[in-house]
């Protein structure tokens, strides 16, 4: 299945996918599954400051070391120049940011803004308790799924692992297929009832 860019999360095929895939879960357990995608979970901006602090500081060497002399008062202009264009290379590169990203401190970032997404949406107002965000952030390349104290958790691991492969990637419809699984996945613990009502909306939130 090919890769697709991040910005095919955020198309309307993407928000008609997703809905249809919700209602499909939704026809199947009792969970209230909401889908939110954010471009990203953080500026990074201390990323491109030591990026361009790299750059800045490699430019010092050489100018320290070249062995042609070079006049010492052209030395901080060469390096704060250098400073500002390993910044802003940084800055709108997204592959090489992302690559310089740290993996503990992205985890803990997008684990916080799962978190208030889940305020903020509402999800935990369901009659039964049974809400389930599904939180995407697509420059990270990461999803982080919060369930209510009504949901099972552990039936959330094999869903969770296959929405953040296809996040990895990214793979739209793998995503989307993964995402259908949490039916299944839901199903035995909180099936769906006669009286079942729609309590969150089934498009997904996208900023």
């Amino acid at each position: 299945m090919p890769r697709v860019s991040e910005a095919a999360f955020f198309t309307e095929a993407a928000k008609k996918g997703v809905t249809e895939a919700v209602q499909d879960v939704e026809s199947r357990t009792a969970a209230e599954v909401v889908v939110v995608v954010h471009r990203t979970s953080g500026a990074w901006r201390e990323v491109d400051l030591a990026a361009g602090a790299v750059v800045a500081f490699a430019v010092l060497l050489l100018v320290l070391f070249h062995p042609r002399p070079i006049p010492v008062a052209v030395m901080p202009l060469d390096v704060a120049l250098a400073f500002v264009a390993g910044a802003v290379l940084c800055a709108y590169l997204g592959p090489l940011k992302r690559a310089l990203l740290p993996r503990r401190r992205v985890d803990a970032v997008v684990r916080a803004s799962a978190r208030a997404a889940f305020v903020d949406q509402g999800i935990s107002r369901t009659r039964g308790r049974t809400g389930v965000l599904v939180y995407v952030s697509t420059f990270e390349r990461r999803v982080d799924v919060v369930a209510d104290v009504g949901v099972d958790a552990g039936a959330l691991d094999g869903p969770t692992r296959a929405l953040a492969a296809a996040v990895a990637h990214p793979r739209l419809d793998a995503f989307l297929d993964a995402l259908r699984t949490l039916g299944p996945a839901l199903a035995p613990s909180l099936p769906r009832a006669a009286d079942d009502v729609n309590e969150l909306p089934d498009a997904p939130v996208v900023s």
